[in-house]
């Protein structure tokens, strides 16, 4: 019975999409026949001959002066973008377009669902119903078996959404895969393997790829997933950095050999880089601090055009717990910048230094008297930045 009223309210939509499209030509034709029948009460033919006069008599200084107005407008409007980008990490026009115009134009479905009781195929296609949902790439993102899952262990709650599992379903099939390896058994089961979507079977796969040959992306698999220590997850990874070496130095002799070899070296690369970023992150949480910042260094000057990985923000995530503030300073110099992508670490950081610039000399009582200096100016400006930017920040480290 239920399926019946949803087809027939369909079908009745269709209906009323079809009847407005011929009722918008009717109208149409209407309003031309209107306007053909008053021709002469108002005057139409007289104002249209009065009209091309008038433009007939424009010089080109108006047209000069319409084209500078017009230009020094789209000036302003660029300079405003421009400002409100720079303050808030986000465009002034996409952002009311998406707030407020999407809704008006029917681009979010606010319906509940029908029955709790839906099948998976049912859920997936609603989750797709909804509107996008934007998240984030995190570099600082925890090892899912070493420290998601013990989170799961001990409040038997799921630390990981729907939209996390998907975007690095994502990273990990764009990074550690290419068309080239359906050619290689052990790279072809790990093709598949980023697809799959249950963690055992994921982890069966990558075991089934190691019994045929050292195969880097199982290791980081198993580094990721399996290991239920950084400890563990170290010893893989070390595994996967002395395989990753050995395929991108066979492709890097190779790359210039077709699409083919460049698109498999691009790959190696990139298994390459996340290894030894993996490790770096451990060498940290493993209270190897230095090491963790020397390795960090040496990986973004080896490859400084791979900024997808973000390595930066790893980088100011050690510094920080090394209190080494001048070298923060100088990472935020060359990132903090208008072109690049914004992000909270960025952005927290950045207000995090400007308002330790002023802490030490700060006094309720004497910014109520004089009110708020330059430098105070700027922190609590960064501050309503990185809030704006990303308001759970706060609420996350009160916890």
């Amino acid at each position: 019975m239920a399926e019946a009223a949803t087809g027939f309210l369909e079908q009745l939509k269709s209906c009323m999409v079809w009847s407005w499209t011929y009722l918008w030509t009717v109208w149409f034709f209407f309003m031309l026949f209107l306007v053909y029948i008053l021709r002469v009460p108002l005057k139409i033919n007289d104002n249209l001959s009065t009209v091309s006069m008038f433009l007939n008599t424009l010089t080109p200084k108006f047209y000069v002066a319409l084209t500078g107005t017009s230009s020094l407008i789209s000036g302003l409007i660029l300079i405003f973008e421009w400002w409100y980008f720079r303050k808030y990490g986000t465009s002034f026009i996409e952002q009311v377009s998406v707030s407020h115009l999407r809704p008006l134009l029917g681009g979010v479905d606010n319906s509940p669902p029908s029955n709790s009781n839906t099948s998976n195929g049912d859920a997936d296609s609603s989750r797709q119903s909804v509107s996008e949902c934007k998240v984030w790439r995190n570099p600082l993102n925890l090892f899912r078996g070493a420290e998601y899952n013990r989170y799961t262990w001990v409040t038997g709650r799921e630390p990981l959404t729907y939209y996390d599992m998907n975007l690095s379903a994502q990273d990990h099939q764009t990074f550690f895969t290419c068309d080239t390896d359906h050619m290689r058994p052990a790279d072809a089961i790990m093709q598949k393997a980023w697809r799959e979507r249950n963690p055992q079977a994921r982890i069966s796969a990558a075991h089934e790829a190691l019994e045929l040959n050292e195969c880097a992306t199982a290791f980081i698999l198993l580094a990721e997933e399996e290991a239920t220590t950084i400890v563990e997850a170290e010893k893989l990874f070390k595994q996967a950095l002395k395989a990753g070496e050995g395929c991108y130095r066979r492709s890097q002799q190779l790359q210039h050999h077709g699409a083919q070899y460049e698109a498999q070296h691009r790959r190696d690369t990139n298994v390459l880089v996340y290894i030894k970023r993996r490790l770096a992150m451990c060498a940290r949480k493993l209270g190897r601090t230095r090491e963790a910042v020397k390795m960090m260094r040496d990986l973004m000057k080896e490859f400084p055009l791979l900024s997808m990985f973000n390595i930066h923000e790893n980088l100011l995530e050690a510094l920080l717990e090394l209190q080494a503030y001048a070298d923060v300073q100088a990472v935020l110099a060359k990132y903090d910048d208008i072109s690049l992508p914004k992000s909270a670490t960025i952005c927290y950081t950045a207000a995090l230094l400007k308002a330790r610039a002023v802490s030490d000399k700060f006094s309720p009582e004497a910014a109520s008297r004089r009110g708020l200096s330059t430098a105070e100016m700027n922190a609590v400006e960064a501050i309503h930045r990185a809030v704006e930017f990303n308001p759970h920040v706060p609420k996350w480290t009160n916890r």
